[in-house]
């Protein structure tokens, strides 16, 4: 057992700095699923390591996506990790042969932790549930579904469910995406009514905002250059500015 703050400070540091020295790199594959079974923080840390153990020394790890299921709490949101957490979700999510049902319960819990995440996460995720949507087709019924939410007399999607395949999140809508459509911040509402159009092909570059900051998003806006507002729309015609004004008869503004 390590202390917490250890644990952090290697897994920072060993999908670049340690790893690629190793002359046998799969010797820290017991280091590193117990690190990824520990929860919280130090799971998201321990997949860069994973990540690398997986793609290039042919690890197998039977439960992983149950496992990547089960970090989506509200926390994935505020973490200083976020940035790095999502970069890896979207590596691993790229693949075409996923099922449906799988993607289907990330987009799923993703949507139903938005509701309650920053406007900058919010930047983030939406456009990343998007290109979700774009590699994996089959998963647009839950943006197509004809009887959804208004239809449903409840949700049957089951939020407490650790199986991706028994989440039923295929049988699901996004009514979360359809509620942040309304939100207060009008690039989060703007971006979430991308979903009511059909998607392009392309995908949408995230790398940009996954570091994004409430900081940032002040300084854009107070930075904002204000638009001129007309305050009258009507053009003045005498001295009050009526259009049949006893006064513009007899009295000009030359």
């Amino acid at each position: 057992q390590l202390p917490t703050g250890l644990y952090k400070k290697v897994l920072v540091i060993l999908h670049d700095s340690i790893l690629p020295y190793m002359n046998e790199p799969t010797l820290m594959i017991d280091f590193l699923t117990v690190a990824y079974g520990i929860g919280g923080a130090i799971s998201l840390l321990a997949l860069n390591g994973l990540f690398i153990l997986i793609h290039q020394h042919n690890l197998e790890y039977p439960d992983f996506y149950k496992k990547l299921y089960s970090l989506l709490d509200p926390s994935i949101y505020h973490v200083k990790y976020r940035a790095r957490f999502f970069h890896l979700v979207d590596l691993f999510l790229s693949s075409s042969h996923l099922p449906a049902y799988l993607v289907a319960a990330f987009i799923k819990r993703l949507s139903r932790l938005a509701l309650t995440a920053p406007p900058e996460a919010l930047l983030m995720v939406i456009p990343f549930i998007c290109n979700l949507f774009r590699r994996h087709p089959a998963c647009k019924v839950l943006v197509h579904r004809p009887n959804g939410p208004e239809g449903m007399s409840e949700d049957p999607y089951i939020m407490e469910e650790e199986e991706p395949s028994k989440s039923r999140a295929l049988e699901s809508c996004l009514w979360e995406i359809q509620s942040l459509q309304n939100h207060y911040h009008p690039d989060v509402a703007k971006a979430a009514a991308v979903l009511n159009q059909s998607l392009s092909e392309i995908e949408d570059d995230i790398s940009g905002l996954l570091e994004l900051s409430a900081y940032e998003l002040f300084d854009k806006e107070v930075k904002r250059e204000a638009a001129e507002v007309p305050l009258e729309f009507e053009q003045i015609r005498g001295l009050f500015g009526k259009k049949n004004d006893i006064f513009a008869e007899h009295f000009t503004l030359d």
